[in-house]
């Protein structure tokens, strides 16, 4: 939109004006990304107090089990597809993180969320993934209704959600070992 200078005593005004707008218009900006950066990765302090849900899902062995089965164990949920470019790139880092916790009281859970199960099993045949890969037999719990994915939920021993990851993230860290094995 274009002010004409005549609606102004002088240009000096219409200069500020404009500069000021400029100024709010950069510092919006600025406070969206900010907020986005923070939420990017979420710890518990800033999650409502979630429990692991009661949820039935399939792997790739054809075992069906509920998620509540996993009590007991600290239990990483991924929600990924195989046509999510994100989730594949942080598939090896979850891969090592699983093969570093292995033999602890650990479960990963990978639940594809491609229309197709078998477009999951065979994009882990193809990488050499040891990790089982799960699939939803119900519509997903509204903890699980996030607006993208990759999304990690950690839940401890005793079902509590300890922390949230949204977006694609380097799990093979000695952070993530911890987390999952203390």
């Amino acid at each position: 939109m274009m002010i004409k200078a005549k609606y102004f005593k002088n240009m000096t005004t219409l200069k500020l004006i404009s500069v000021g707008a400029l100024a709010l218009s950069l510092l919006g900006y600025t406070a969206y990304n900010a907020n986005l950066k923070e939420t990017r990765k979420v710890d518990v302090a800033d999650v409502k107090a979630a429990n692991i849900p009661d949820f039935m899902v399939k792997n790739d062995q054809g075992k069906t089990v509920n998620l509540n089965s996993f009590k007991g164990k600290k239990v990483f949920v991924n929600l990924w597809a195989t046509w999510c470019g994100p989730c594949r790139r942080e598939m090896p880092s979850i891969e090592s993180l699983y093969n570093k916790t292995k033999g602890k009281k650990v479960e990963f859970v990978l639940l594809s969320l491609d229309d197709d199960f078998n477009k999951a099993i065979s994009y882990k045949a193809a990488n050499k993934f040891s990790m089982l890969m799960y699939y939803p037999t119900a519509n997903l719990p509204s903890l699980f209704n996030v607006d993208g994915i990759p999304a990690t939920f950690i839940f401890n021993e005793k079902g509590e959600l300890i922390k949230t990851i949204q977006g694609s993230t380097n799990y093979d860290t000695q952070e993530f070992v911890d987390l999952l094995t203390k």
